[in-house]
């Protein structure tokens, strides 16, 4: 089970910290990744991160105003967002998986239920 939470409304500029805590799994044994859904449009890939946390990976769209961190002692992994822009709300939905640190949301067998964000102009 995967519970997320941080979403809200915030204004252009401004900062965020989605965070997704897991229970009843070995927590550093997985990949874990955040992605996004706007409305009419599909799911997105925002960041991965390795289960040591010693590795990342963005979308060129958040590279250099999000960071995507872990700490596995709380069994639990973080988005920090900041200098939003508009363009970023959506649905952000944090994800586990024992393959690998991928962009590719069929990669990844465990999902949260998902966080608004909304940022207004």
């Amino acid at each position: 089970v995967q519970l997320q939470s941080g979403g809200g409304l915030v204004q252009a500029g401004g900062s965020l910290r989605l965070s997704c805590a897991a229970s009843g799994r070995t927590f550093s044994n997985y990949f874990m990744g955040w992605f996004r859904q706007a409305p009419g449009k599909e799911r997105e890939f925002v960041a991965t991160i390795s289960r040591s946390g010693g590795n990342t990976y963005y979308a060129d769209s958040v590279k250099g105003r999000f960071t995507i961190s872990r700490d596995n002692a709380k069994n639990t992994v973080y988005l920090q967002m900041n200098s939003l822009k508009p363009e970023d709300t959506a649905v952000y939905y944090c994800a586990a998986s024992t393959y690998s640190s991928s962009s590719y949301a069929h990669r990844y067998e465990y999902w949260g239920q998902g966080t608004q964000v909304t940022v207004s102009s």
